[in-house]
């Protein structure tokens, strides 16, 4: 084995690790938003992992975003995450970051291409196929609130 793939591979867990643990600890954007305007929750029946996302949404941006609920070290540092890298960006970068996201971690790009800033320490995921869920269920719920908005604008 090589010295150095095997204290980079070292370097990355410790990262993970540590970036999982202080989002699980303090979790970024954790409550109720006072007035939404688009919601949708997510659960995860095999690991009861269950989380709540609640938007407020001005045109085409997220101006804020919140979210509640209780899961796993990965489910909760994951929607810690995403509440930090979607506030304040238009919808569109919101579900291209998701899109990027979850195609790193089903293993169809690769963490170093995606454009991900902080999202790519969980990257490691990918190794536990049974997390995956874990780390999307945020971005699922995510999705749906968005999409409520998409089809309310469709139907005005």
């Amino acid at each position: 084995m090589n010295p150095s793939s095997s204290s980079f591979a070292s370097a990355e867990n410790d990262l993970y690790q540590e970036v999982v643990l202080e989002h699980k600890r303090a979790p970024r954007n954790y409550g109720p938003l006072p007035h939404p305007t688009h919601q949708a929750e997510g659960t995860n029946p095999s690991c009861g992992d269950r989380v709540a996302v609640q938007l407020q949404l001005a045109g085409e941006r997220v101006e804020d975003i919140r979210f509640t609920g209780q899961g796993c070290a990965i489910c909760m540092a994951s929607t810690s995450m995403m509440t930090e890298a979607v506030k304040g960006r238009d919808i569109a970068a919101a579900q291209a970051l998701q899109q990027h996201f979850r195609a790193v971690l089903t293993g169809e790009e690769e963490p170093d291409e995606a454009p991900l800033g902080k999202l790519v320490s969980l990257a490691g995921v990918r190794r536990y196929p049974s997390r995956i869920k874990c780390a999307l269920l945020g971005w699922h719920a995510l999705m749906h609130a968005i999409a409520e908005h998409q089809d309310g604008e469709q139907r005005t």
